[in-house]
């Protein structure tokens, strides 16, 4: 007789595979260890995904989609440019996972995300591009830069603060915060007047 699916099995093992990260790291992190954590066979989390890569991938969308709705829940769907990097940071800080995956030195979450190679963050830089031109057009970021190029000047700072723990050394939150708010301090001056 087959056992019984375990609840919410696909929410367990991430909870625990982001337990793991947060205790030990993301080298650490091993399907044998978050079945173990999850108190449910290496089987049942092949169930639901393929590997770690895989689960690495899922929890990072996890913790982008929470940064993402508490950005909305605080400044609602029409903020001003500075303002959303500033409550990204604010968001991003007090994820600790996602925090982990900026301060991470080993660069794991940066050459994660150099093997994306489903168009996701294409996507996303389409719907930044988007949403700079509504700017834009609401009048609430000058008419004389091309949201084009603004969307990836911002864009390619943010893939480069993935990997800059792993370039450049350890970075500890303080740096991190200070260095996201001066990204929401530059995209600020692209701003017309309130």
């Amino acid at each position: 007789m087959p056992r019984p699916r375990v609840p919410n099995r696909r929410e367990r093992i991430l909870d625990a595979a982001e337990a793991l990260v947060l205790g030990s790291g993301f080298d650490a992190m091993s399907v044998a260890a978050i079945a173990g954590h999850a108190g449910i066979g290496k089987g049942a989390v092949y169930l639901e995904f393929a590997g770690k890569r895989d689960i690495l991938d899922a929890l990072l969308i996890r913790g982008n989609t929470r940064m993402a709705e508490r950005v909305r829940r605080e400044l609602g769907d029409h903020p001003r440019l500075s303002d959303a990097c500033r409550e990204t940071a604010r968001a991003l800080l007090d994820d600790p996972l996602m925090t982990a995956a900026f301060l991470d030195d080993q660069g794991v979450l940066g050459s994660h995300v150099m093997e994306v190679t489903d168009g996701r963050y294409r996507e996303r830089h389409h719907r930044v591009v988007a949403w700079f031109h509504e700017l834009q057009e609401r009048g609430l970021i000058v008419g004389d830069v091309d949201p084009r190029t603004l969307a990836l000047a911002l864009s390619s700072t943010t893939i480069g603060l993935l990997s800059a723990a792993r370039l450049l050394g350890p970075l500890d939150p303080a740096l991190l915060e200070g260095t996201i708010d001066t990204i929401g301090r530059m995209a600020a001056t692209f701003e017309t007047e309130r």
